[in-house]
């Protein structure tokens, strides 16, 4: 059977050179990898994307998982490179990437597949679909490509960064994002077993971390914290919440404090959690806090900081907004109900969600570490906040399904209690002032932008390859 072919191009204002040494950075097929696919890379046998690479990937299609194993076949430097499915779920795949030098600062790639579906002619109606997810798939890549190579790297000098909760949602994305920014990155694993080259082990609470071992670094990224929104708030589990963040964060300010050339920033996470219940007050980082279980986390999280600006080195705390990525959090178990057409509001809807996208939470932390006259707290949270009812009908819409549902608050409350009271009913209105005020300009400042990038549906994005 012939086989079917896929070309996508993109045209970026940057050297072709530049962008041809993107792709073989660390971290650079995790940065173009959509967020709603099932793929990860889980092994690397060769270094960047010279002939001879051996890739295999983690995926899962229509449920069912199984490995695909990729071998680079062909390089030449500043032109093409060329990769070929081993074994894997296609009959046949073959992916050329190739660039065209425009002028010095002009360059066009583009993506070509030569692909078979297996099963022969069995799979002839399946043709259609493929071509629409490599649509979608192609689409988000150059927009990310695009975007990066253009207003983000070498946009600061070469930092070396130490990160902890690298493992989560935020943490993996970021990795990725500042590895292909051309910075360093060590992450700070519990794993003693992980010999990744980019790997530190601790175990913060048993105060181990030998800052001797990791080096000299410019930049701490603190990122730890259980997730607060899994089951009912018990006694044993606020107090996980509370030593996840609060103990990590003290070994991390103590230890960077005996350090002989102490880092010169510091960026903490925290949350809008702070704030409490604002109903529909705006909410800026001017604003105080309403006492309630997260308000009081959040409080002694950020007050575990303090050591570490009393010292000298530039310390924020970064106050995050509900992060949208179907890679985790709140989106990844909204996306399959909302999918399905089983679109749920929360109650009466008119409580506030300050969000952010994923891609806004990594450009606002890009910025922060640029600009040295930004710290303290600052809100992480795009623009223009929505209410629950709001974001049902958005979410809904940009996946063309009904929304139908509404969970009431007293069926709310008793299946979670105060988790449920806390992080699904309260109404935190939060305007990042400090971002905005020092010249951030946001990927995505509206929730539909946001969504259709992060869930790959073009009818919600622009299409001329930007985001």
């Amino acid at each position: 059977m012939i086989k079917k072919k896929f070309n996508r191009k993109i045209t970026i204002h940057a050297p072709v050179s530049a962008i041809f040494a993107w792709h073989a950075k660390d971290g650079a097929i995790n940065r173009l990898t959509p967020p709603w696919t099932p793929v990860s890379l889980v092994a690397r046998k060769g270094r960047g994307i010279a002939k001879g690479v051996v890739l295999t990937f983690k995926i899962k299609i229509w449920g069912i998982p199984m490995r695909w194993e990729a071998r680079h076949i062909d390089y030449k430097k500043n032109a093409m490179f060329r990769d070929r499915q081993v074994k894997g779920p296609f009959a046949d795949w073959e992916h050329s990437h190739l660039f065209y030098e425009k002028s010095t600062d002009l360059t066009v790639m583009e993506d070509q597949i030569r692909f078979r579906l297996p099963f022969g002619i069995f799979s002839l109606p399946f043709y259609g679909y493929a071509h629409r997810q490599l649509e979608r798939i192609f689409l988000y890549r150059h927009q990310v490509l695009k975007y990066d190579m253009e207003n983000r790297v070498g946009q600061i000098e070469k930092h070396r960064i130490l990160i902890s909760g690298a493992s989560g949602t935020i943490g993996k994305a970021l990795v990725s994002f500042l590895k292909t920014c051309g910075h360093d990155v060590i992450r700070l694993v519990r794993d003693p077993n992980d010999q990744s080259e980019d790997a530190m082990f601790w175990d913060p609470y048993n105060n181990i971390l030998d800052m001797d071992a990791v080096g000299p670094v410019d930049t701490v990224i603190n990122l730890n914290g259980v997730d607060i929104t899994k089951g009912r708030w018990s006694r044993c589990q606020r107090a996980k919440i509370l030593d996840s963040r609060v103990i990590s964060t003290r070994v991390l300010v103590e230890k960077m404090k005996r350090m002989p050339n102490p880092p010169s920033t510091f960026l903490s996470a925290s949350a809008i959690g702070f704030y409490g219940d604002g109903g529909h007050s705006k909410l800026s980082e001017e604003n105080g806090f309403n006492d309630c279980f997260i308000s009081r986390v959040c409080r002694q999280w950020e007050a575990a900081c303090f050591g570490a600006r009393k010292a000298g080195i530039r310390t924020v705390q970064l106050r995050i907004g509900v992060v949208l990525t179907p890679a985790g959090g709140a989106l990844e178990r909204m996306y399959l109900p909302f999918l399905m057409g089983l679109g749920t509001r929360l109650s009466h809807g008119g409580q506030y969600m300050s969000w952010i996208g994923i891609e806004d939470v990594l450009g606002s932390i890009l910025h922060i570490l640029k600009n040295q006259e930004i710290s303290g707290p600052v809100n992480l949270t795009a623009p223009e906040p929505v209410t629950n009812g709001e974001f049902t009908r958005i979410l809904a819409g940009v996946l063309k399904r009904p929304a139908p549902f509404v969970l009431p608050k007293a069926l709310i409350l008793a299946l979670w209690g105060d988790m449920g009271k806390e992080t699904l009913l309260a109404s935190t209105r939060v305007i990042p002032e400090k971002l905005m005020e020092s010249g951030y300009h946001f990927v995505h400042p509206r929730l539909d932008m946001a969504l259709g990038h992060v869930l790959g549906r073009p009818a919600a994005t622009n299409t001329n390859g930007t985001m």
